[in-house]
């Protein structure tokens, strides 16, 4: 059996598609990613193990389908490289044991457990979660291996240095407060956290991430329907919005290439579980993420919107489905 056929199979293209994106996270804000993931798998597969033995289910087949390594790889890349350890244990908890197995395990899952975790841990910790290190090359302070790991595990940061030195906002919550405090795009823009289209080093992130997407449809493990869409209903309705007002709304390529929107797009939304199974049904499901997503960083209560936006989808996709399924022959 080919090896995209199988869960198992599917996993790892997963993973190896995850690649560049995490190769490009590393360069642009450190090895605090390193640890996030490695701490996220750990805690999924603690999680994985004790939900299986507790549903007498066979521990050794589920654990080799990499399901709960991906979803912990995918949580762990939405995360503050500096997120304490106890946040991503959290949400890892509400991923696989509350949003995967008290749902049935994999395949009986509703919602994207990945996003069902991240989506817990930054409502309840707002501002933990959003204390992004600056991208190293402009931040006036950088941590090594060490030092990240500490901070991590201990929630302090080495003498001398303040969050303030090390964190800054998103791109994405710069434009809202500037926006908010009467300033216009290009005024924001001005700030050195941006870079030629989006955020700086942001863009260079969301283009690894593009490149491991499109090896994915090469392969035939997603299809193209889900991101374009996604990606499209942005770039159409943002140019729009550009165009009314481009004082007060970013241009498309601002929205493209800032936040999780191309992550989403490729590595998220295309869940074949939590999403649509048909091909008119995911076009629908794929612009309709788009489109909550540029309703949330527009009008939301958080600068970026697409864990949202594809939660909020998960709940239509069975009535999507029920509407868009192929006419059977004959009738």
């Amino acid at each position: 059996m080919p090896p995209h056929t199988t869960v198992g199979g599917v996993m790892r293209q997963v993973l190896y598609a995850l690649g560049p994106g995490i190769c490009a996270y590393v360069w642009v804000f450190g090895p605090g990613v390193v640890v996030q993931i490695f701490l996220s798998v750990t805690f999924a597969l603690a999680f994985e193990t004790a939900m299986l033995i507790i549903r007498r289910q066979p521990v050794n087949l589920f654990l080799s389908d990499w399901s709960a390594t991906v979803t912990a790889v995918l949580f762990a890349l939405c995360l503050p490289p500096l997120v304490p350890w106890w946040i991503t244990c959290l949400g890892m908890f509400f991923a696989i044991v509350i949003a995967k197995h008290l749902y049935g395990g994999l395949g009986q899952n509703l919602f994207n457990p990945a996003m069902v975790g991240y989506v817990v841990v930054l409502i309840s910790f707002p501002q933990i979660m959003t204390q992004w290190t600056a991208p190293l090359a402009i931040a006036t302070a950088s941590l090594g291996f060490e030092d990240t790991l500490t901070v991590i595990i201990s929630g302090q940061l080495p003498s001398g240095m303040d969050w303030d030195s090390i964190t800054q906002a998103t791109p994405l919550d710069t434009l809202r407060t500037a926006v908010a405090n009467g300033q216009t795009i290009i005024e924001a823009r001005q700030s050195p956290i941006f870079g030629d289209f989006g955020g700086r080093g942001w863009e260079w992130i969301a283009n690894w991430y593009a490149i491991g997407g499109m090896w994915l449809l090469w392969r035939r493990v997603i299809s193209w329907h889900v991101p374009v869409t996604m990606i499209g209903s942005v770039i159409l309705l943002g140019l729009a919005a550009f165009l009314i007002d481009p004082g007060g709304s970013p241009s498309p390529l601002q929205h493209v290439f800032s936040g999780a929107l191309v992550f989403g797009a490729f590595f998220v939304a295309t869940d074949p579980v939590s999403g649509c199974t048909s091909n008119r049904g995911k076009l629908f499901f794929g612009a309709g993420v788009g489109c909550l997503t540029l309703a949330i960083r527009r009008w939301g209560g958080y600068p970026d919107g697409v864990a949202f936006a594809v939660l909020m989808m998960n709940m239509a996709a069975p009535l999507i489905d029920r509407y868009t399924r192929p006419r059977i022959y004959g009738h």
